[in-house]
């Protein structure tokens, strides 16, 4: 429960000030990525590097994640203004991202139907062949390219003018901040534009093993989860994906409750679950389906 101030500023729990402040430091380091990368040898602006690109994967998933399914502030002007410290973070508009998750949730890693179409845009089945998923390599190289913008901004605009025209805000904020770092130093820009890339690969690779396994025909099983301890406390909860298909409000603070509340009937309907975080769910023996526990 929250109560006093906390309940003024947060709407859901008093627990969401910590990714709020992951979010906000994510941005200050992308900003001492460039301003700081004069000063330090290969090797460290290498490992920072690596440390973006992670990072990427990171907030995507964790922070930008929950902000979507439970916006952490009770005022719109916050949520506005949150919105737009996420889309600097992570290189894209956080509202135009929303939409494109919230088809992936209407959809749920659906497989095509008779015209060779997903609901889902990020569904691991759309561009797959004869009803499987794509290849795990192509899915997350390629996925970076086929967001189409003026799709996604046409289908926002249809349910809202004001979050549409605001998503080009965000990018526009993403271009001028772009080039505020091409004058501070242009170096680092074109030294970290990989690492920024292999970010948004990441996070695909992410995607890709949160509903490989899964079952697109039964609510409970559309996810994949992953019930590693530390993965689940770093990523905000991420790993219970299974759970958060089957009740995509919940909070990130209760799915755990929740998957021990539901365990027993997850295990009759075989849902999948994987050792490792999903990241490294290739790793996760040949990622054979586990029952969960």
């Amino acid at each position: 429960m929250q109560t006093g101030r906390t309940q003024a500023i947060f709407a859901h729990s008093r627990m969401d000030v910590i990714p709020v402040l992951a979010g906000m430091a994510h941005l200050a380091f992308v900003w001492y990525l460039v301003i700081s990368f004069h000063r330090h040898p290969l090797w460290l602006n290498l490992l920072f590097g690596c440390m973006y690109a992670v990072s990427i994967s990171w907030n995507i998933n964790a922070v930008s994640h929950n902000f979507i399914h439970n916006p952490y502030f009770t005022q719109t002007w916050m949520n506005k203004a949150f919105s737009l410290i996420e889309s600097l973070a992570i290189g894209f508009s956080q509202t135009f991202y929303h939409w494109v998750h919230v088809r992936h949730h209407i959809g749920n890693s659906d497989r095509p139907d008779k015209d060779g179409k997903t609901i889902d845009w990020l569904s691991i089945y759309r561009y797959g062949k004869n009803g499987q998923p794509e290849p795990m390599l192509r899915y997350v190289t390629l996925s970076f390219f086929r967001d189409d913008l003026t799709e996604v901004f046409r289908s926002i605009r249809r349910k809202n003018k004001f979050n549409a025209y605001w998503g080009w805000c965000e990018l526009g904020a993403c271009l001028i901040a772009s080039s505020i770092f091409l004058l501070i130093d242009a170096k680092a820009v074109f030294f970290f534009l990989p690492f920024f890339y292999l970010g948004h690969c990441l996070s695909s690779l992410n995607g890709y093993y949160e509903h490989l396994g899964g079952n697109p025909d039964v609510p409970m099983a559309w996810g994949v989860s992953s019930y590693n301890r530390l993965y689940n406390w770093l990523w905000f909860g991420n790993g219970y994906h299974a759970e958060h298909h089957f009740r995509p409000r919940t909070h990130w603070t209760q799915l755990r409750r929740f998957h021990e509340q539901i365990a027993e009937e997850q295990r009759r309907m075989e849902v999948h679950n994987i050792s490792t975080c999903h990241a490294l769910g290739f790793l996760a023996a040949a990622n054979r389906p586990r029952m969960a526990t």
